[in-house]
């Protein structure tokens, strides 16, 4: 496990949340590199940063995007704050999640939307309502000139709960018909879980289900971070309803409120922990296999540091995000 280089733009964002492996050069994406972004912003404000940072395997980091929030082709309730929802499409599309705030607070934030930005790093379009209620993470999965999105939302009646538990947290998914040179268009949008627990955080800002991760069967795992597990939504490529919150596929145990997910290239289910800082791999039938420390900065040690993940090309290390330190991270 080493640190690669810091993931702090010229403009001072902080606090990384999503991370991405670029799967082929396309424009200033270049393959094997790590795209991250930045959810506050210099003044350490949750649901400010405007920043998406390209960081190579050697370390060397560029400016992908600055994103204006005064000047978005479309609609995107409350702003810009860029959260863990990232991927990358073909033709080097990318899509990243707004969950805003106006001061940094949960009281403030909004709905947001999903930013698809251009292979220059230009915003080109965004995709608001219709479900997207607070973008908290997201993956894809391309077939052609088809794209899925699988999208975790955690603003459906959260603030107006104020620090209660309300389960509302969703899971959809939105089709995207590739484009070419022209921005994806969005097909359609199905809610396949439903019901997960949410609330409002002074520190986290929001709580609620986080990472998504797309097993080869068509499962969509969730982490479930407010009830401390991992669930499965199955059928989740051609499931037309609401699953609900899943079948448990494992709960307590190494989990310390799970945060990032990836599926790793065996099958089983990476984990990092908002609680101490660790990863857990957990396989498909609930067994947590093996975990490691990867911060142990704060108090308790570990607290809030880690957020994104995402398996290289090469399927033997995880890179991962460090809030405490503001850096991208490998574990090989």
């Amino acid at each position: 496990m080493h640190e690669i280089a810091s993931t702090v733009p010229a403009n001072g964002d902080v606090n990384p949340y999503g991370t991405a492996v670029v799967p082929r050069d396309a424009g200033k994406l270049h393959k094997g590199d790590v795209l991250v972004s930045n959810f506050n912003n210099s003044q350490n404000q949750q649901g400010t940063g405007t920043t998406l940072v390209q960081v190579s395997p050697r370390g060397t980091t560029t400016l992908f995007a600055q994103i204006d929030p005064a000047h978005l082709p479309g609609p995107c309730p409350g702003g810009v704050g860029l959260t863990t929802a990232l991927s990358i499409l073909p033709g080097g599309w990318v899509v990243v999640g707004s969950l805003p705030t106006a001061d940094g607070t949960s009281a403030t934030a909004r709905a947001g939307c999903l930013l698809v930005l251009d292979n220059q790093g230009k915003v080109r379009e965004t995709l608001a309502g219709g479900g997207i209620n607070g973008p908290w993470d997201m993956t894809a999965k391309s077939y052609g000139d088809r794209t899925d999105l699988f999208v975790t939302n955690v603003l459906n009646g959260t603030v107006a709960g104020g620090g209660n538990e309300v389960d509302r947290g969703t899971v959809l998914r939105i089709a995207l018909q590739l484009h070419a040179n022209q921005p994806p268009q969005r097909l359609k949008t199905t809610v396949i879980g439903s019901g997960f627990a949410e609330r409002t955080d002074p520190d986290a800002l929001v709580v609620g289900p986080t990472g998504v991760g797309l097993a080869k069967d068509g499962s969509l795992y969730v982490a479930d971070t407010a009830k401390n597990r991992i669930t499965v939504i199955p059928r989740a490529v051609t499931r037309e309803s609401s699953a609900g919150t899943g079948r448990v596929v494992s709960s307590g145990g190494r989990l310390n409120g799970p945060l990032g997910l990836a599926i790793a290239p065996n099958g089983d289910i990476l984990t990092v922990n908002g609680g101490d800082g660790n990863i857990v791999e957990t396989t498909p039938a609930g067994r947590q296999v093996a975990f490691r420390q990867l911060d142990n900065s704060g108090t308790p040690p570990g607290t809030g540091a880690l957020f994104g993940l995402a398996v290289d090309l090469d399927g033997d290390a995880v890179y991962f995000v460090d809030d405490a330190t503001n850096t991208l991270n490998v574990l090989k």
